[in-house]
């Protein structure tokens, strides 16, 4: 298993797990957050214009996001395998990320659902804000972020679990636990 997603809710560690993953897979972990912001200090045509609405404080176009996701899917380093984080967040961006891959005579192998209780992930970003100094960190924009994820990517997941390929693991317990339940999940020894 080569080509994967992570999706999870805040707090659960895509970030953190996709880097084991991809080391362990030797696969290259691919963040959208990073795609934008290499564009973006680049300052490539992409990066241009999805500054034009970060700067006015506007989402960035599916157009643009696909694009900037379709460019790097296209680079080198992908041949082997990737582990996408952070897209596709809605129905549209699974269309555009079938058609992509669909291009490349490919397909996913599997997504990767991290799953994790609320309470526990409100206490875990309440204290990562502690550490961090993030003041605007509250429980109630906490929670806000949740209640949108979880809005917002259900119909990814379900467009997922239709063609069987999501797993889902407990996202809670020590980083190394997760990483084996997440190898488990893809038949992978550790």
């Amino acid at each position: 298993m080569s080509r994967l997603l992570i999706i999870g809710p805040p707090g659960a560690g895509k970030g953190t797990q996709a880097v084991k993953i991809s080391e362990r897979l030797e696969i290259v972990a691919i963040s959208t957050g990073d795609i934008f912001r290499a564009n973006v200090k680049g300052g490539t045509p992409l990066g241009v214009e999805a500054k034009k609405y970060i700067d006015a404080g506007n989402f960035v176009p599916d157009s643009v996001t696909n694009n900037m996701v379709e460019d790097r899917l296209a680079q080198e380093d992908v041949a082997n395998g990737f582990l996408l984080d952070g897209y596709p967040r809605t129905s549209a961006q699974v269309d555009a990320l079938d058609a992509m891959l669909k291009a490349q005579n490919v397909e996913l192998d599997a997504v990767l659902q991290l799953t994790a209780d609320d309470d526990e992930l409100v206490a875990r970003l309440l204290k990562r804000a502690e550490i961090e100094g993030r003041a605007d960190d509250t429980e109630e924009v906490i929670r806000h972020r949740l209640s949108l994820y979880n809005e917002e990517t259900r119909i990814v997941v379900e467009r997922y679990e239709e063609r069987g390929i999501v797993r889902k693991v407990d996202g809670l317990g020590a980083i190394d636990e997760v990483t084996e339940r997440v190898l488990a999940a893809l038949n992978v020894s550790a």
